[in-house]
């Protein structure tokens, strides 16, 4: 959503965080590390020609 001030998007956030925490659900990774990492490295050769 869109925020026009900080003290919206923080309440935005606390309402978000109170709902999660009433009905957490674990996080499912759905990439591996070597998966993630050559994404990394594919936008860093993109946005700044490092091939780090």
């Amino acid at each position: 959503s869109d925020h026009r001030s900080v003290q919206a998007l923080e309440k935005d956030l606390r309402e978000w965080v109170k709902a999660w925490n009433e009905d957490p659900q674990p996080f499912v990774w759905t990439k591996t590390a070597e998966e993630i990492l050559e994404s990394l490295s594919r936008l860093m050769q993109r946005t700044t020609g490092a091939g780090h």
